[in-house]
Parts: C-alpha cells; structure tokens; sequence
C-alpha cells in the first residue's frame, strides 16, 4: 500500500515544485501544476503541468547518459496516490549555487545582454547578430539561483569561479554543453530546435549529478524547426501563451505595478495545456496518456 503524503515531512517549496523528505538518503520531489510568469506565481493553475514536466524529465534522464538524481521509477511505491506521476524519488545532494545554462540561439535576456555590451555573460558574441539567430557555437551562460519571488541574474564564469572554485565551474561547463548538445540532438530529429536550457546539478561526494528538472517546457526554450525564422520571436513550446495573455490589453494588468497578474481565462489554460503535451509527444515519441497518475 502506498503512503500517504502527510507521512512525509515537508522541506521546502519553490515556484512550481515541492520537496519532502522520505529518509536521511531520499527526498519526494514533486511538481505541481502551479505556473509562474514574470517573477508571480499564478493563481490559476494548468491542468496535467506537473505530470508532463515529470513525465519529460524521466524521458530525458533515460535518453541522457549522464549521473542524475533519480533513486526509483515514476511507479516507486514510495510515492503516494495522490501525487502518482507528478512526483519522483531523489537522492539528496549537495546542490550547487549556479544555474547552468546554455544557449544555441540569440533570444530571451541573452539577447538582451548582448545589445547592451555585445557579449553575454562576458562572452564576447560577433557583431550584427538578431533575435532568435544561431549562435556561431554553443555558450555557457550561468546565471545566480534567485530566491522565490525575484529573478536570476545572468553572470560571467569567473563568477562561478569565485563561487564554486576553478575545478567544480569547469565541470559545470563542459557538462551542460554536453547535455546541451545531446538534448539539441535529439530534438532536431523530431522537428524541434533546442534554443536554450537550464540546468542544475548537484554532488554526491565528488560526483557531480544532473537534478531538478531537465530539458522541460519550463526550463527549456523550444522551437518549431518547421516554422523558424531568424531576425522575429518565435513561438515556443512553453507559457508563451500565458506571457502573451497577461501583456495583452485584454488582461489589464500592468506588469509594472505592485498588483498580482489577474485569473487566466480556462481558453488560455487549455491551450496552454495541450502546447506542452504537444512537446512532451513530439520530442518522446510517446503519448501522454499512457503516463501514470489521474489526468485532470
């Protein structure tokens, strides 16, 4: 028989993700449906969210031939029916401070950065580059783990030098450049172009471990290969839609004001909805409703 939840005690909650400690080695790390958009957590949930993000995340640390944190299937009887498909059993680690991202395209605040210095995170990038163009190569673009609430700020590698120490921000580099261009890979041949990721890793003795999500609508930036067009924004596989929404007259938030952004209409959270379904079955070939857990 399962447990229940409350047998678990709880650790901590982020943005989308909640922690619960099982024993001294493992943790339940469980993904809800909450979604946020511009540092606010939504007060309207998406339907499913937190199964697709779990459900993508087991596909990638399956395909991806690296250490990672998983320590039982997304059946393990140690997670409770109530959460059965948005939840997995984890090591725990010792987490490294650091976002660890990559980019392959010129978007999103790489873009931004780069306007302002002609760099990114201290990467000197080539003069006339434009939204969504192809980097000349793939770049390591670290950013601080911000606290719930604020946003992580970009940084150069001798940041995380002076953080973690020469050795371990190596380490950091070269493998999420690696898993970078493994995932990229294995988008590009369903159609799908990997323009950026985030990753976290952590430790487990001098191991280092790939953890939290990997290569999720939410911490990935997707897009169509069919429909790519340099030099315009393009649409991508991930809350666009709600973003779209919520800067859009017909919200009337003011995302410079004090004031939480307002309910997100149900013909929003369905689209929403299916638009990471869609991902999570075009890049894993498989189809969501075969994935456990109660569907919403």
């Amino acid at each position: 028989m399962r447990p229940d939840l409350s047998s678990y005690r709880h650790v901590a909650t982020g943005k989308v993700r909640d922690l619960y400690a099982i024993d001294d080695d493992t943790l339940l790390f469980v993904a809800s449906d909450r979604i946020s958009a511009y540092d606010h957590i939504l007060s309207t949930p998406i339907p499913d969210k937190g199964r697709i993000l779990t459900a993508m995340s087991v596909f990638f640390f399956d395909a991806l031939d690296v250490p990672n944190h998983l320590a039982g299937t997304a059946t393990d009887e140690r997670i409770p029916e109530s959460v059965l498909g948005r939840a997995l059993v984890v090591r725990r680690l010792n987490m490294v401070p650091v976002e660890c991202v990559a980019r392959g395209y010129l978007t999103g605040s790489g873009l931004a950065d780069y306007q302002r210095t002609g760099a990114v995170c201290g990467i000197e990038l080539p003069g006339g580059l434009g939204e969504a163009d192809k980097l000349p190569e793939t770049i390591f673009t670290p950013a601080t783990k911000a606290e719930l609430g604020d946003h992580d700020e970009n940084v150069s590698f001798e940041a995380v030098v002076a953080t973690v120490g020469e050795e371990l921000a190596v380490r950091l580099r070269d493998a999420t450049l690696d898993i970078y261009t493994r995932g990229a890979d294995l988008a590009a041949q369903r159609g799908i172009l990997l323009a950026d990721t985030k990753f976290e890793f952590g430790l487990d003795g001098d191991q280092l471990v790939l953890a939290d999500e990997v290569l999720t609508p939410d911490s990935s930036r997707y897009w169509d290969a069919g429909g790519y067009r340099p030099g315009v924004v393009q649409p991508s596989f991930d809350k666009q839609i709600v973003r779209n929404w919520l800067t859009s007259p017909e919200s009337g938030w003011d995302r410079a004001s004090d004031t939480p952004p307002p309910d997100l209409p149900d013909e929003v959270v369905a689209r929403t909805r299916d638009r990471y379904i869609e991902a999570y079955e075009r890049i894993s070939g498989l189809s969501f409703a075969d994935w456990p857990g109660a569907a919403a």
